[in-house]
């Protein structure tokens, strides 16, 4: 399994984007056991810094699931 992560520089600076990047590892972590096996990118823009951790954590496991499966 591979995830890899992209986070824009309108998030931030190089230290804020490592803090998004972080907490983006950790949520994927939480998502990888149920996910097909293959190789995901996760990319977030701007509007993440408006997220709390809890809403951000419900978007991309959600959107990892979706992903995994193939569809919507």
């Amino acid at each position: 399994m591979a995830v890899a992560y992209s986070v824009g520089r309108g998030v931030g600076g190089a230290v804020d984007r490592n803090r998004w990047r972080r907490r983006l590892r950790s949520i994927a972590a939480e998502a990888v056991p149920g996910l097909v096996p293959g190789a995901y990118l996760v990319g977030v823009g701007p509007d993440v810094r408006g997220l709390h951790f809890h809403e951000l954590r419900e978007r991309v496991i959600d959107t990892m699931h979706r992903a995994s499966r193939g569809g919507p």
